[in-house]
Order: structure tokens, then C-alpha cells, then sequence
């Protein structure tokens, strides 16, 4: 045994010595965003890719390049995994049958609607998927989580990297936008929330928006958001088996991708021992910090891989099919509300 851990010694040393320059650079870029969101009040999604694109010239070659390559791929999805820790069964119980419909509905029909139209647009359906997933489920962690998922392909980091951006502007301009709707229907404090809570891509915003109209608005959107983060390993296993049916992602072997993969298990599991009650308090909320940093810290490192004038060459249309997407959200969720579901 100790022959073992004095021979794997040196391999531990030599992988950090790898990876380390690399991680401790997007960790720092991840504090960075961090204060500015806390004292300016934009998402920390954004200012972590804004910030990783101006030191995009780390990913090229050198030292940082291994490291970010890591971060924003390993790091990313454990901090997939540990967003179960926000999840419980008796959270989605509580508001009924109804929410639960509503969600389950709209997220369906989003995706199918986002899939179809990127068809109609010209690109591919697996883009479509990674946008309507973002819009439907939870902005920049389902975006990161379904690109995860989704075999590689030349243009796979450009189209995450854009579809991240774009929820996080969608996301904060909805956070201003939708309680007005909300008052000029005016709706009742449940129904403002289970409008947020259906409407607003990332978890932050939607908590935002419903706190600042009441605290019963702010509580219902944060569980229906919440319902909707639960739909994220449904949709990933879909995206998994649509991805085995073309065989995308097979190497030379023909070795096809796995069905579900490692990181949405564990969400699944950590959000089934989460509603046992039996992880205390303080555990859950060291798992949603983490959560919460793993993602920051990917992200930035996403955005360090990337080249603006890569990014600027998306074009016009996959900015009309996210705005498309977001807008008929919205309206579906506002119309189901007024049929009573």
C-alpha cells in the first residue's frame, strides 16, 4: 500500500502542476465576476464570460491551456451534478398538480417548438435542443449541462458559448420586464409566481424578479423554477438518445456516447436523497455554494476558449430564434395561466 501511494505521488504532483495554472486562473476570473455581480447587480454568468473572452489568449497555447481545458469541461459538470442538492420532492408537492402539468408542458413544447425552428432556420436540431433547452429548463446551467451531453463537433463550443450569453441577457432583461407583466395582468401573487418561476431562465433572476414583488410571488417562482431544473435530466437523456440514433460523437471504433451520462446520474441521485431530509442544512448549502463556483469557474473558462470574432460570425438568426424562444415562453405560460392550469 505504501509502495502504491509513494509511486502515485508523483503523478498527482505532475497533474497539478498541469492543470493547476489553468484552474487557479478561472477561479480568479470567477471571484472577479463574482464582486462585480454582487455590487452592480448584472449576472454572474455574463461578467464570468466577458471577463474569460478578454483573456481568451490563455486558451491558446502555454501553461493555462490544459487547465482550462479541464475546468471547463470536468469542473462544469460536477457543478451540474450538485445542482440536485436544490431539488426536493416535497418542494414540488406542496403547490399541486397543477405546477407540476404546467411545467412539464411548457418545457416539452418549448424544445420541440426551439428544435423544429432551428430546422426551419437551417441549422442543426441539436442547436435547436441546446437553445430550447436553456430557455425552457434554466438558462446558462441547462446550456452547460446539454452541451455537455451532446457529442462533440467543430462549432459545439461557439453555439454554447453564444446560447450562455444570450439566456443571461434574456434572463436579466425578464427579471425587469416580467413583474410589470405580471402587475398589468393583474395576476395573483401564485399566479405572478408560477409566471416567473415558468418564464425566467436562471434560478437568480427568477428569485430577483419574485422576491421584489411579494414573498409568497418569490417563494412560488422559486419552487416552479425549481420544478423546472428537475426536467434537466429528462431532456438530457432525450438529447442522449437522440444523439445514439445518428450515431453522432462515435470515434473510429464506433463506440457511441454513453445513454445518461455520469454527471446527470448523480443530479438525479443527489435530488432523490435530498428529498429523504436527511442531508442537513448546512450540507445543502455547501453543495449549492459549490455548485453555484464550479459553474462560475467553467464558465469563465469557456469563455477564455473562445475568439469574439468567432462569436460575432453566429449571425442574425440564432439571435431571433432565442429572442423567438423566449418571447413564445412567455406568452405559452401566460395562456395556460388564463385557462386555469
Amino acid at each position: 500500500m505504501n509502495t502504491l501511494i509513494t509511486a502515485a505521488a508523483p503523478l498527482w504532483r505532475e497533474r497539478l502542476r498541469t492543470l493547476g495554472p489553468g484552474f487557479l486562473t478561472a477561479a480568479m476570473v470567477a471571484a472577479a465576476a463574482s464582486f462585480l455581480s454582487e455590487h452592480y447587480g448584472a449576472p454572474v454568468m455574463l461578467f464570468a464570460l466577458l471577463l474569460g473572452i478578454a483573456l481568451n489568449f490563455l486558451a491558446a497555447e502555454g501553461q493555462c491551456k490544459p487547465g482550462i481545458e479541464f475546468t471547463a469541461r470536468t469542473v462544469l459538470r460536477a457543478g451540474v451534478a450538485l445542482l440536485g442538492l436544490r431539488i426536493t420532492l416535497a418542494q414540488i408537492a406542496a403547490l399541486g398538480w397543477k405546477p407540476v402539468a404546467l411545467v412539464v408542458v411548457v418545457v416539452c413544447v418549448t424544445i420541440l417548438l426551439s428544435v423544429l425552428a432551428a430546422r426551419l432556420l437551417g441549422f442543426n436540431k441539436l442547436f435547436g435542443l441546446l437553445t430550447g433547452g436553456a430557455t425552457a429548463i434554466c438558462g446558462a446551467s441547462a446550456a452547460l449541462a446539454l452541451a455537455a451531453s451532446l457529442p462533440a463537433h467543430p462549432q459545439k463550443e461557439k453555439a454554447t458559448l453564444f446560447t450562455v450569453i444570450g439566456v443571461s441577457a434574456l434572463s436579466t432583461l425578464a427579471m425587469i420586464l416580467y413583474p410589470m407583466i405580471c402587475r398589468l395582468f393583474e395576476l395573483t401573487p401564485l399566479q405572478a409566481g408560477v409566471f416567473l418561476g415558468g418564464t425566467i431562465h436562471d434560478v437568480a433572476q427568477v428569485v430577483g424578479a419574485g422576491y421584489s414583488m411579494s414573498r409568497e410571488t418569490g417563494d412560488a417562482a422559486t419552487v416552479v423554477k425549481l420544478m423546472r431544473v428537475a426536467m434537466l435530466v429528462p431532456v438530457i437523456l432525450c438529447a442522449a438518445l437522440v444523439a445514439r440514433a445518428q450515431g453522432a460523437g462515435a470515434g473510429a471504433g464506433g463506440v457511441r456516447p454513453p445513454l445518461l451520462p455520469g454527471f446527470a446520474v448523480a443530479f438525479f441521485v443527489l435530488a432523490c436523497v435530498n428529498s429523504t431530509g436527511w442531508i442537513p442544512p448546512a450540507v445543502q448549502q455547501l453543495g449549492n455554494d459549490l455548485s453555484r463556483w464550479s459553474l462560475v469557474i467553467a464558465i469563465s473558462a469557456l469563455g477564455m476558449k473562445t475568439q469574439l470574432k468567432e462569436l460575432a460570425s453566429v449571425g442574425l438568426k440564432p439571435v431571433l430564434l432565442m429572442v423567438g424562444e423566449t418571447a413564445f415562453l412567455a406568452a405559452l405560460v401566460m395562456v395556460l395561466l388564463r385557462w386555469g392550469m
